[in-house]
């Protein structure tokens, strides 16, 4: 069944300016780009008029966690999420990202082993959602990760897979494959206590020990970085895809460019942290420490970029300071505000580059080209010179995914909290006879 946008002012995902353009869509497939594309509708096509809109590629999220559920802390994702009820919520919230405009996104780390099962169920048409990459648990040694001491030592918990020796990180890796990982994820840094920020927690020996076992089986690796040290240590040892890569110096960033491996720098979580989170009731002490993480990282990342490094949107939705649907676009905003990217220059982040992260031929996807996947949006709205445009779901006017229509017109879906999914607390501070008796 084919679809003619006509009318639109086009954006094609490349940097490119913006072109009054007709695009045909065919299936999952854009047919033509241009004049051409009125003349080979046919008189069964369905024809929309978009004049005054905006025509573009869907976004792709290079850094969502679907299964997590939108934790408030580490306690609720590690302990109040059984098996049955994430996979009942995750195949809940994945359609809220296609009607935010999000066609495509990569979950590299899933809690059980939910991420491979959910892709396959969207591929086969079971659950709405859009094309979806997926890795299995988070490779992490015994020094643990983001969540400290609530890591086991050994064994699975939540996201985390505790591999002891090299051994055993490449059995893993091996078996991660086997279950239909498309990605191998190694959390390169860890929350040590007693030390500020985040430190390497791998050698760059095991590193390689994952990073070899997975092209091996072609396979690509993506790395928690958030040092300059452990973003180095990974592109040497050949990790494709780094995230945050926060506080980046001179010899990581050309390690990055030798190495080939692209990045995704996710500042959405850290700034929704810093600039809305007491909306909340967010824990201030972290505020100064995350939006001086943009800073630091900003300069050098532009460093990077303009060297060739390709960088990717990722929002690192599926926590309670970024929720499914609402901040997928926010990290376009955020490279033209922090790294000096145009408008054009970051969707070209959010839309072209993402290629990378669904393991597709750059060009392929993302774009608004003849041949490409018919992936696109509608927008009442110019992102070229305001790409703030994007997060406002009321301006969408057509998502497609696949050459298909999404439904919009339905109410956001909405739910009641599970039984035992929140952390139940007796009090935010102790009541001391102090605190009563001033």
């Amino acid at each position: 069944m084919r679809t003619l946008l006509a009318g639109g002012r086009v954006i094609d995902g490349t940097g490119a300016a913006p072109v009054p353009a007709d695009v045909l869509l065919d299936d999952d497939r854009i047919v033509a780009v241009g004049p051409e594309a009125a003349g080979q509708a046919g008189p069964d096509a369905t024809v929309h008029d978009v004049a005054g809109l905006t025509v573009l590629p869907g976004l792709i999220d290079a850094h969502c966690h679907i299964t997590f559920g939108e934790p408030a802390s580490n306690d609720e994702l590690f302990f109040h999420r059984p098996q049955s009820t994430a996979a009942l919520l995750a195949a809940f919230n994945v359609g809220k990202l296609l009607r935010a405009g999000v066609t495509g996104f990569l979950d590299a780390d899933c809690i059980y082993d939910l991420g491979p099962a959910l892709r396959d169920a969207i591929e086969a048409g079971l659950v709405e959602g859009p094309r979806m990459a997926s890795g299995l648990n988070a490779l992490l040694t015994a020094a643990g990760g983001t969540a400290g001491r609530l890591i086991p030592d050994t064994g699975q918990l939540g996201y985390a897979h505790v591999v002891g020796d090299r051994d055993e990180m490449v059995r893993v890796t091996r078996q991660q494959i086997k279950y239909g990982a498309d990605w191998i994820k190694i959390h390169v840094t860890g929350s040590l206590p007693n030390r500020r920020g985040e430190l390497t927690v791998w050698t760059l020996d095991e590193l390689r020990a994952v990073t070899d076992t997975a092209h091996a089986l072609d396979t690509p690796t993506i790395a928690h970085c958030r040092s300059a040290e452990s973003t180095r240590l990974a592109a040497l040892a050949g990790v494709d895809l780094i995230l945050h890569a926060s506080f980046l110096d001179e010899p990581a960033v050309e390690a990055m460019v030798a190495s080939g491996c692209a990045v995704a720098p996710t500042f959405t979580f850290l700034a929704n942290l810093a600039d809305h989170g007491a909306l909340v009731g967010a824990m201030t002490t972290q505020v100064d420490l995350f939006r001086g993480e943009i800073q630091a990282t900003a300069d050098m990342l532009r460093t990077a970029y303009d060297a060739g490094v390709p960088v990717l949107c990722g929002s690192e939705s599926g926590f309670s300071l970024t929720p499914y649907g609402h901040w997928h676009a926010r990290e376009m905003e955020l490279l033209v505000e922090t790294l000096g990217l145009s408008p054009l220059e970051a969707i070209a982040c959010a839309t072209r580059n993402g290629a990378i992260a669904l393991r597709r031929p750059m060009g392929s996807i993302g774009v608004i080209a003849p041949d490409a996947a018919a992936d696109v949006l509608v927008i009442d709205g110019d992102p070229s010179t305001d790409v703030a445009v994007l997060g406002d779901r009321r301006r969408l006017r057509h998502v497609f995914s696949r050459g298909r229509a999404v439904d919009l017109s339905r109410p956001w879906p909405e739910r009641s909290p599970l039984p035992m999914e929140k952390v139940g607390t007796w009090s935010a501070r102790p009541l001391t006879w102090d605190l009563v008796h001033p």
